[in-house]
């Protein structure tokens, strides 16, 4: 066994990192870090908060494993504790150490760090989500060829791009497929976060009075993705950096990608300022997919987990699931977790066996704005057509704006999707008629119970459908 110094071991697995890794990605993380004190085969690191100490388990540990063990020669266990303790040796090559005897790993691993470094996956970005694996139909088809024209050129047009739609429909997917591409690509440093840990960062800097460290991490990426920004809505401490992040990403000609559950106009409790951010890049709308393109991604998903799904199978669940692609790929997994479990082929019957509380509780989905319609033209005794027609009479204009407004609370289709479905309006009448509602909520107890009592008939009418 080699006998070695473990912190002249942590001092040359700084040094290989932050070669691999690069200057502002290793500064962001490893910094900081320091070497606290080993015994026999394990050796417990340091760093200055616990936010900062889990993100490192989190996104670097077995890296981090994997690279004490190369250069040791053995398997090295690791220990990560707060600690504010500085290393002023932990980036710069180790010093000559009497008992420190490189092992023949350790040797060959310098070298070969020397003569090259080879691109890896991005730590951040899951290595499926990529546009070759992005199944383009009708219903994506604009919103995916803008993000294919983004990564191959991030920081000139459709800047910052836009993407929104419900849940399930790939909006994370097309935007991790962006980074993923800048980072196989080029020498671009790409952030993705998602907007929790964006504003847990943002936290953490806040109160460990680090808040240089956060403007310098996101304000000098060169492609900065956010998930989900809707959940910024009523922060307005954490909206404030994020304009100003925006804007130094932006003037820098830099690229900015956003995902949100709705479109910017319709994004409540946000600063108006921001909003207008939003709306002067390229917004694009993802709907839910057709039936060819929901039966395009489950049979491309079984092909690339090596399990043959029948034709037939994959054609139930097309039909039956037409909400999202997040429903579609969670029914075939179960059929797929059961052939690998059970070593059985999956039939019609095994399969509606297995599916049959997923496949009773999509109806609701595949058909709730035709009983939305149907439901609200009962209570208020006018008809669908009244609905969808073009009369300002207030006995259907009132009932039409309700029906809007709980299409959008029980579906996921947007505003523009809501609006064809009455009669073709457009995305301007949607939003009126949404905050028509919601201001008659404010001033009104009652009218919340009969939208209550409206949705309970929706879902009745479901369950017998």
């Amino acid at each position: 066994m080699a006998v070695y110094n473990k912190e002249a071991l942590w001092s040359e697995t700084l040094v290989q990192l932050k070669a691999e890794l690069g200057e502002t990605e290793f500064n962001d993380w490893f910094v900081d870090s320091c070497y606290l004190k080993s015994e026999e085969n394990r050796i417990i690191i340091g760093f200055p908060s616990a936010f900062h100490r889990d993100r490192v388990k989190k996104s670097y540990q077995n890296k981090i494993k994997a690279k004490l063990q190369e250069l040791a020669g053995m398997e090295i266990v690791m220990e990560f504790e707060v600690s504010t303790k500085k290393n002023i040796e932990k980036i710069s090559p180790p010093k000559k150490v009497n008992d420190f005897i490189p092992s023949e790993t350790f040797k060959k691993n310098i070298i070969a760090t020397e003569e090259k470094l080879k691109k890896e996956q991005h730590l951040q970005l899951r290595d499926d989500y990529t546009f070759e694996k992005y199944v383009i139909g009708e219903n994506n088809n604009f919103a995916a060829n803008a993000a294919i024209a983004i990564s191959r050129n991030p920081g000139t047009n459709y800047n910052p791009f836009f993407i929104y739609g419900g849940v399930g429909l790939g909006k994370t997917h097309l935007m991790q497929a962006i980074g993923n591409y800048i980072h196989d690509n080029s020498e671009k440093k790409v952030i993705y976060v998602t907007s929790e840990d964006f504003l847990n960062e943002f936290m953490e800097c806040i109160h460990g009075n680090k808040m240089n460290l956060f403007k310098n991490k996101f304000r000098r990426t060169n492609t900065l993705l956010i998930d989900d920004i809707q959940f910024f809505a009523d922060k307005p401490g954490v909206q404030e950096e994020l304009f100003h992040t925006f804007n130094a990403v932006l003037n820098a000609k830099n690229q900015i990608v956003f995902t949100c559950d709705r479109p910017p106009t319709e994004l409540k409790k946000f600063e108006a300022r921001l909003i207008s951010r939003f709306d002067q890049g390229l917004k694009v709308d993802l709907q839910p997919p057709r039936y060819e393109v929901r039966f395009a991604i489950l049979k491309a998903t079984a092909e690339n987990r090596g399990t043959p799904i029948p034709d037939e199978v994959i054609d139930l669940i097309s039909k039956k699931i037409s909400s999202n692609v997040r429903d579609l790929i969670g029914a075939l997994s179960t059929l797929i977790a059961y052939t690998e479990v059970m070593g059985k082929q999956v039939t019609l019957e095994i399969a509606q066996q297995r599916l049959k509380d997923v496949l009773t509780s999509s109806k609701q989905s595949n058909l709730s704005i035709e009983m939305i319609q149907k439901v609200i033209a009962n209570n208020f005794s006018i008809s669908v057509n009244d609905l969808k027609g073009k009369k300002r009479n207030q006995n259907i204009v009132y009932p039409r704006q309700l029906a809007m407004h709980i299409c959008r609370e029980m579906t996921e289709y947007s505003s523009t999707e809501i609006g064809e479905a009455f009669g073709g309006k457009d995305h301007a009448t949607v939003l009126y008629s949404l905050e028509k509602i919601r201001g008659r909520l404010a001033i009104d107890a009652n009218l919340d119970f009969t939208i209550e009592a409206l949705k309970r008939q929706i879902k009745d009418m479901a369950t017998k459908m």
